[in-house]
């Protein structure tokens, strides 16, 4: 919450104007950082990190997320219990999904906030073909919930998104 991000918007090609046509068009990866149309709200942009890719079988148990049967190495995920939110649409909470299978040309992506995160958990799989951008570089950083004398995060300036 609070990070300004500078991003690539034609990271993943580039959409020729009033068509459905993608030039130089390429697939998200697992641990991109995708900017997408929300889904319940398409005028509102979203951010979250592609987990799982079309025709993989995702699992969330607990804190770990499994890919085919497969823990997933994941080092930027942070578990604040302080911030659990329990949004639980299409799975049981946010500790426990799946397993699912992600459909060709779709994404399961989820926050790296994995305990206070409205994601493909809540609402489901992103279409790849809406996917708009790849964040790139954190240039901001105040959490404004801290209020305006507090929570700027300075150490976060500058860091790169991987």
């Amino acid at each position: 919450v609070g990070d300004h991000i500078f991003a690539t918007m034609y990271s993943y090609g580039l959409h020729l104007p009033f068509t459905d046509v993608r030039l130089f068009g390429q697939s998200p990866e697992r641990g991109d950082i995708v900017i997408f149309p929300f889904p319940g709200d398409p005028s509102v942009e979203y951010i979250k990190r592609g987990v799982a890719m079309g025709g993989e079988t995702v699992e969330v148990r607990g804190r770990e997320v499994w890919i085919n049967g497969k823990p997933l190495n994941e080092p930027y995920a942070t578990f604040d219990p302080g911030k659990e939110a329990v949004f639980g649409v299409k799975c049981e909470g946010l500790r426990y999904c799946g397993p699912l299978t992600v459909p060709p040309g779709h994404l399961f992506v989820m926050g790296d906030n994995r305990l206070d995160s409205a994601d493909s958990r809540v609402w489901g799989f992103v279409d790849e073909d809406t996917v708009k951008g790849r964040g790139r570089i954190i240039y901001w950083s105040h959490d404004p919930r801290e209020g305006l004398l507090s929570g700027y995060r300075l150490t976060r300036l500058g860091s790169l998104l991987h």
